[in-house]
């Protein structure tokens, strides 16, 4: 089936030259382009038209889940017809194996699986081994192992009406690709067997698989809703796909361990002459205890660790990935998004040394065989060459992805060899590398943008900000740290500010309400104060790299950037040019910055956005569009009632922890034993998200107190 995209609009602006420039680049064998979008200008939907007219397989990858969970909803919208599938990490809490030697404390891995999200994995990568028209959005975490899919796509079992095949053969072959009889519990990955009747529920869908059986052959195949067991539709035939990615033959088991034990005795004998009796012993128990467990279950917690002998892949070797799902079937006949590319790059680049570092510990203390590292995501140069033609897609994209554009369209270009192949392929797309794409369908400009003495920046801004809140429109102010983000809050909310002469005389109708925001309010509470500023019960909402990327708040017609000529992250030319692009949903949107001297990053940003607007700003007046601000729902509250009615008890201050520890169950009714559950639970997450693995075993344990208290 081929992409057929759907959608009510067409493109517009200069949507129409950025997919040609794109696709013809394509075409033409660019290996890496850009596509330069400002915020608003409609990215994705050029991305799903260079989709339907390259018509190639698709992996798309963001840097974070909810903007993955983003993307994923608008292609699944724009390609209804096709396959459109989600791969992120599946865990809704992750806590690594860890040891620490300080104090003496492993940390045995422990994963809470979103169950959701693990079916849309697997149908990822099932969808991909059968059907061209496939589109995957993906995190980063598509760079790490997931089995070999010559392997994965080696373990399935066909079935069609009339095959010869014992009942018994079906059922072992089941538990080969690692579903489990559930005869009383009947969910994803299970299956049950009543009588001569086979009901599976394969991990990657929504409907259940009746297999009926005469005891010699397969009589008939149908599709299940498994609530109520009644027959959708019958069937021809089934595939049936693991219900686990990373997948062991049994037949290859005693090869292996001889290998694995073989390293096991290499590496014992190295951890003796060192004079660590006690680790070798530790690893000598833990080896021999996972290889039972593979024998006899042919699974084992943590028996990616050993993926590197069951793949069959040399120390150092990288290993499968997503990316190997893609080139096992079209080699490099595929196409490659990277969305956010400034973020997303670094993401990649970087993930591989945190990694390594966390398993070295474990191997050096006994906890796991050298192979561990094997086990790991992708290098950085291992992961480029393994892209096939990639988009980097960013309203900043970094110095790397547009000289490598660049690069490769200047190759491009020198490699014709006489002035008519050049003339002919100039028209078919050989072009710079990079599309702009700068005109928002709303014909909102760029902010404009001045810069203000640093000398009484705090007055000029409360001026600034006063004048807003008559208009009823928001301001967000950045600032360098989170005590300067509090200590201004403060300040203004005290109306400290009145003591200077300057508005001794001046007339306020009424004061603006002041909110901090950063990394230290939980998840939920930030989403309400964002909430809480487009409503208008803040006025002012004052924070620091938070308000660079993700906020969509129309309602604010001011940026406030204070210390602009500190040079580092937080103030480079990319985060300046973030931060400034917070201001342009509203069609008065202006930024301030306030600083002693113009630095380079200063000059660049202001220089970058200066050449946005112009391009806007000529493209309006040509084509007679009048700028309109953006509409845009508040969502509903999720959380307000809940943080009114929680006791002291539940505040998650790294002060309350030991009151929370020390607490007596017995003092507390079930409804709020529920709720205190919750809450440690996105504690938990947190903490596990932060690294502080101690506190994370802490909460896990108590909410496992909490629990069997009941």
């Amino acid at each position: 089936m081929k992409f057929k995209l759907k959608s009510s609009y067409q493109p517009t602006g200069d949507q129409p030259d950025a997919i040609d420039k794109l696709t013809n680049g394509l075409n033409t064998g660019l290996n890496h382009q850009v596509l330069l979008g400002v915020t608003g200008s409609g990215k994705t939907f050029t991305m799903a038209n260079v989709i339907e007219k390259v018509q190639k397989p698709t992996l798309i990858i963001s840097h974070n889940k909810t903007l993955a969970a983003q993307l994923y909803q608008e292609f699944r919208d724009y390609f209804p017809e096709n396959s459109v599938s989600y791969f992120v990490s599946y865990y809704d809490y992750y806590q690594p194996e860890a040891y620490i030697p300080q104090s003496d404390t492993y940390i045995e891995k422990e994963t809470e699986i979103n169950e959701e999200i693990d079916k849309l994995r697997l149908a990822a990568t099932m969808n991909l081994l059968t059907r061209p028209d496939t589109i995957i959005v993906a995190s980063v975490s598509c760079i790490y192992n997931i089995g070999s899919p010559r392997e994965y796509g080696h373990f399935v079992l066909e079935l069609k009406p009339g095959v010869k095949i014992a009942r018994n053969s079906i059922m072992e072959r089941l538990i080969d690709l690692q579903y489990l009889r559930s005869d009383y519990g009947f969910h994803r990955g299970t299956f049950r067997v009543r009588g001569e009747i086979i009901d599976l529920f394969p991990a990657y869908q929504d409907t259940a698989i009746r297999i009926v059986h005469d005891g010699e052959k397969v009589i008939s195949l149908s599709n299940l809703d498994p609530l109520n067991g009644k027959e959708i539709s019958k069937l021809d035939f089934i595939m049936v796909y693991p219900a686990k990615h990373y997948m062991t033959d049994p037949e290859k088991h005693k090869e292996v361990f001889k290998v694995i034990l073989h390293d096991l005795g290499k590496r014992v004998k190295d951890l003796q002459n060192q004079g660590k009796t006690l680790e070798a012993h530790r690893l000598n128990q833990r080896v021999h205890f996972d290889l039972e467990m593979i024998q006899e279950m042919g699974y084992v917690n943590g028996i990616e660790n050993y993926s590197r002998y069951f793949d069959g892949r040399n120390p150092g070797d990288p290993p499968y990935t997503l990316l190997d799902y893609y080139k096992e079937p079209y080699k490099n006949d595929w196409l490659l998004f990277i969305d956010e590319s400034h973020m997303t790059i670094p993401q990649i680049h970087g993930m591989y040394n945190g990694d390594k570092s966390r398993k070295q510990t474990l191997i050096d203390f006994g906890f796991r065989l050298p192979a561990a590292l094997d086990n790991r995501p992708l290098k950085f140069e291992e992961f480029i060459r393994r892209i096939p033609q990639t988009i980097y897609v960013s309203a900043t994209p970094a110095v790397w992805e547009l000289s490598l554009a660049k690069e490769n369209a200047f190759r491009k270009l020198q490699s014709f060899k006489d002035e008519k192949s050049k003339e002919n392929n100039n028209k078919t797309g050989i072009y710079d590398g990079v599309a702009e794409q700068l005109i928002r369908p709303t014909g909102i400009v760029d902010p404009k943008v001045t810069v203000r003495p640093e000398k009484g920046q705090i007055n000029d801004l409360v001026k600034e900000i006063i004048t807003r809140k008559e208009k009823g429109e928001r301001v967000l102010v950045t600032t360098l740290t989170k005590r300067i983000a509090e200590d201004l809050s403060i300040y203004l909310n005290d109306k400290k500010y009145l003591e200077s002469p300057e508005f001794k005389d001046m007339e306020i109708k009424e004061f603006p309400k002041i909110q901090y925001l950063h990394s230290d309010i939980q998840t939920l509470e930030r989403t309400d104060i964002l909430s809480d500023l487009r409503s208008g019960k803040y006025d002012v909402l004052i924070g620091i790299n938070l308000l660079r990327e993700g906020l969509d708040l129309p309602e604010v017609s001011l940026v406030a950037i204070l210390d602009a000529d500190k040079e580092g992250f937080l103030r480079s030319r990319v985060s300046l040019i973030q931060t400034m692009g917070r201001a342009a949903r509203h069609v008065k949107g202006e930024v301030i910055m306030y600083a002693t001297n113009m630095t380079d990053s200063m000059k660049a940003a202001i220089d970058e956005i200066e050449r946005r607007r112009k391009v806007q700003l000529e493209y309006n007046s040509s084509h007679h569009i009048t700028a309109e601000s953006i509409s845009k729902p508040i969502r509903e509250r999720l959380t307000d009632e809940e943080r009114e009615t929680e006791p002291d008890i539940f505040d998650t201050k790294k002060e309350s922890y030991e009151k929370l520890f020390k607490i007596d169950l017995n003092q507390i009714i079930p409804e709020d034993r529920e709720r205190m559950i919750k809450k440690l639970q996105r504690e938990m997450k947190r903490a596990a998200t932060d690294l502080n693995f101690e506190l994370a075993a802490k909460l896990r344990d108590k909410i496992k107190e909490i629990r069997t208290s009941v």
